[in-house]
């Protein structure tokens, strides 16, 4: 019966992760899983806490690629035309 329980959580937690996001959270959980596992044989709490981590960090890495994005729109426009204004208020 607690298989089957366990189970049915694994599925409703898959199916509530949306495909864009899921590389984040099942690395962070696979990571979690084991860490859990050797802090005392809690590898789904610790799958749970590295998916949510996982994600978090999978979005900050996210925005630090378009954080340089925008720099090298910056620094392209900046070469076409010395007077360009950054609408991000990055000077350089």
């Amino acid at each position: 019966m607690r298989k089957l329980l366990f189970a049915g959580m694994v599925l409703s937690g898959f199916a509530s992760i949306s495909p864009a996001h899921a590389l984040g959270c099942l690395s962070g959980a696979a990571a979690g899983a084991l860490a859990g596992h050797y802090a005392g044989h809690h590898a789904f709490l610790g799958a749970m806490g590295g998916c949510i981590a996982g994600h978090q960090w999978h979005k900050h890495q996210l925005n630090q690629q378009g954080l340089q994005n925008t720099q090298a729109y910056d620094e392209q426009r900046r070469a076409a035309d010395p007077d360009y204004k950054s609408p991000w208020g990055q000077q350089q």
